[in-house]
């Protein structure tokens, strides 16, 4: 082999990542195919055998050796192709196999041009699809930013190797705290759960196996630095810090901080819970639109019925509410005072077995059974609570001034 071929096959090997030996076996089949072209009428009678350790090439015909090869221009054409595709196809395999090692793993490349609001990442060797499913709201890329996503998927593709990054996937968030935080990295603070609606908050559990290191303080960082970080990255999304624990009911209480729960009512066999809460308690452990009820049940993966108080007061404990009342009412779906509150006056007495003046009497008294329970709790006073309660409509205000967390939790971003 000559010194010119050798030092380009080096190269290739150095530069595509591709090995010596497919490299040979590519310039093997080249000069069988040259070989071919030149004396079709020999066919498969041409082999050529490389030596891998000297480089030597042999070739043979009808199995005996050709001392003085020659190739005509048309057959010198055909082994480069040859060579060509055979290295192509040989660093699209090499390019595959290494992106699909960091399949959940994150990966950084720059915004090479952005096509139908899907963002092409380059990353020298390949590109990256970051499609607009992926990204998130708070996302907003430019040509030659650089961008961080998570490898979500690796296809092969006949343009070759496909990847498919998030920037959504609740496991970015877990891998930007092994990143940032040495004691996950290190495996001394373990990741649980992670529940993420991005672009606006991830609730994510921790716990330690060493009790002298602090799992939620270890991931915060002095001062937030760790977690502002990661908040930074993230375009800004909350970050709800949580400590795991194997007692549910504790999991329970920490995921759904900073709301402060009265009492749990556990099912262990469907997995569920209803969590009663004092009146002015209701609309923060709710969160906005729901968001803080469905982030705990995610992350828990339990299903979490949060109820106030006053909910929670027996439809047999309001005046004009008899046994058999009681028994009319639940019947047409009326279960407590969430639902009666729901109910006017006039629609309540349409019900068969309840009179108009009976209506009024059992309004009033639910009314003001809720008024006592919590006279501060606006949204019981009112004839429609109920509609507030099942959107979870909670003012950012309520959020702001919420009392301050308990130990199991830290907010980041917000």
């Amino acid at each position: 082999m000559s010194q010119d071929l050798l030092a380009s096959l080096e190269y290739i090997e150095k530069e595509k990542g591709i090995t010596k030996e497919v490299l040979l076996d590519a310039l093997r089949h080249a000069l069988i195919s040259a070989c071919r072209k030149g004396s079709p009428e020999k066919g498969d009678a041409f082999d050529v055998q490389i030596d891998p350790k000297t480089f030597r090439i042999t070739m043979f015909l009808d199995g005996k050796e050709i001392h003085d090869p020659r190739f005509g221009r048309i057959a010198a054409q055909t082994a480069k192709q040859v060579i060509i595709q055979k290295i192509r196809e040989a660093e699209r395999e090499s390019i595959f196999e290494e992106y699909s090692h960091k399949q959940g793993d994150i990966v950084s490349g720059s915004v090479h041009r952005i096509e139908s609001k899907a963002i092409i990442v380059d990353f020298g060797k390949t590109e990256g699809i970051l499609p607009a499913r992926e990204q998130s709201p708070l996302d907003s890329f430019r040509q030659g930013n650089v961008v961080r996503a998570y490898v979500m998927e690796v296809k092969k593709t006949s343009k070759g190797p496909e990847v498919i990054l998030s920037r959504t996937h609740p496991d970015l968030v877990t891998q930007f705290f092994e990143m940032e935080v040495p004691e996950i990295h290190d495996g001394l603070v373990k990741v649980k759960a992670v529940a993420r609606e991005a672009g606006s908050r991830t609730k994510i559990a921790v716990t330690s196996s060493d009790e002298k290191i602090d799992s939620v303080g270890s991931c915060v960082g002095v001062r937030g630095q760790r977690v502002k970080s990661i908040v930074r990255e993230l375009g800004g999304e909350k970050i709800d810090i949580i400590r795991y624990s194997d007692d549910i009911e504790t999991y329970i209480k920490n995921a759904m901080a900073p709301a402060e729960l009265k009492k749990i009512t556990l099912n262990p066999d469907r997995q569920s819970a209803e969590i009663l809460v004092e009146d002015d308690q209701l609309s923060l452990a709710i969160g906005k639109k729901g968001q803080n009820v469905r982030l705990a049940s995610k992350l828990i993966g339990w299903e979490l019925d949060v109820r106030s108080a006053t909910q929670k007061i027996p439809l047999g404990a309001l005046d004009g509410v008899g046994e058999k009342t009681e028994e009319i009412l639940k019947e047409a779906g009326i279960q407590g005072l969430r639902e009666l509150l729901k109910k006017t006056v006039e629609e309540l007495s349409e019900i068969p077995g309840i009179g108009l003046k009976t209506a009024e009497k059992i309004l009033a008294s639910a009314k003001e059974a809720a008024t006592k329970k919590n006279a501060k709790n606006k949204v019981v006073e009112s004839a429609v609570p109920a509609e507030v309660i099942e959107a979870g409509a909670a003012e950012e205000e309520t959020e702001e001034k919420a009392p301050d967390a308990e130990k199991g939790r830290e907010e980041a971003g917000g």
